[in-house]
């Protein structure tokens, strides 16, 4: 007995077939739009290649823009095939196709998935990237001057700006690093002079943060310099006032950025995955039970799968236990021979 069997007339396959042409199409233009959000991830990972150490992975943009492709190639025949199966003419020449076409669109529904899955699991992978980056960035922010970081400095203040964060956790991260380049250091200076001495490493460390900190929302002038000196500033305690620096570190900020992105991406490709293949064997099958394919009236019987689910499972293992064997045979058949001399 045919799985999930239905009855059609004529009036419910012209429906069947309307419905699946406009799904088919809507796919397409999903599919340009999961091809263009992959080439627009892969930009946005470029652009803060630096703050990842370029060890940023591109496997994601680059499945994306892959599916994005096939994605259109493929509905865009599905929505053909839908329109020319009421044409009992044209469905005959394509029929041929429709098998080899569907396991391809099977085929299809696992990348997606595999997509899916790799869209949640390598979020965690650009955390880390992001941490480790982030850190070296902060640690190289003062080498305007040395080949191949010339413009960390640009990209840390422009990341700091358009995120609205500082540091790598928070804003204390830049209190552990010198991040004033000791030609900007006037090292005649007592002052200068002593806080390098002092420090084990010879470093010009400071609770200052960098001008793209500064939240220019704050109503009060931008505090980025002696942050936990109190007696610096007039009427200011930073240990309970708010402080005019953004608080929040920029791994999170990124992180969010990125998450955000990949989990749309992960919602379009689950939309994507729609059952235009189980109704494409429906209509399939209700044509080829057609009692008369002369008459378009009569009625007929469409089905997901020919016989019950337990017996197509039944079949399937059987055909996978005898391939098996097949490939056994043909090994043993191909080894040499040893005789005796």
């Amino acid at each position: 007995m045919p799985f999930l069997s239905l009855k059609f007339n004529l009036q419910k396959r012209v429906k069947l077939a309307q419905g699946l042409w406009m799904l088919y199409w809507l796919a397409v233009i999903v599919g340009i739009i999961l091809f263009s959000l992959g080439i627009f991830f892969k930009i946005e990972l470029r652009k803060r290649s630096e703050i990842m150490d370029n060890n940023e992975s591109h496997l994601v943009p680059n499945l994306l823009i892959l599916v994005g492709m096939l994605s259109c190639g493929l509905n865009a025949f599905g929505g053909k095939l839908c329109h020319d199966s009421l044409d009992p003419q044209k469905f005959s020449k394509m029929k041929p196709m429709l098998r080899p076409y569907m396991l391809l669109c099977c085929g299809f529904n696992a990348l997606l998935l595999l997509l899916v899955l790799l869209c949640f699991l390598m979020q965690f992978a650009v955390y880390l990237t992001l941490a480790e980056g982030l850190k070296n960035a902060i640690r190289f922010y003062k080498d305007t001057d040395t080949p191949g970081r010339c413009f960390m400095k640009r990209t840390l203040d422009m990341t700091q700006i358009e995120f609205r964060c500082c540091g790598n956790n928070n804003f204390r991260d830049w209190f552990e690093v010198q991040w004033i380049s000791n030609r900007y250091l006037d090292m005649s200076n007592d002052v200068v002079k002593d806080r390098v001495l002092s420090n084990v490493e010879g470093k010009y460390l400071m609770d200052s943060v960098p001008f793209s900190c500064c939240n220019p929302g704050s109503p009060r002038p931008c505090i980025q310099h002696h942050l936990t000196n109190n007696s610096a500033h007039y009427d200011y305690d930073h240990r309970t006032e708010e402080l005019n620096i953004w608080n929040r570190g920029c791994r999170q900020a990124v992180f969010s950025y990125y998450s955000g992105i990949m989990n749309s991406i992960g919602a379009l490709l689950i939309f994507t995955m729609a059952g235009d293949v189980a109704g494409l064997k429906y209509l399939s099958t209700a044509l080829e039970t057609m009692a008369d394919p002369e008459n378009p009236e009569c009625e007929s019987e469409g089905w997901l799968l020919e016989k019950g689910f337990k017996e197509t499972l039944a079949d399937l293992l059987s055909k996978v236990k005898t391939f098996g064997r097949a490939n056994q045979v043909e090994e043993g058949g191909t080894s040499p021979n040893v005789t005796a001399t």
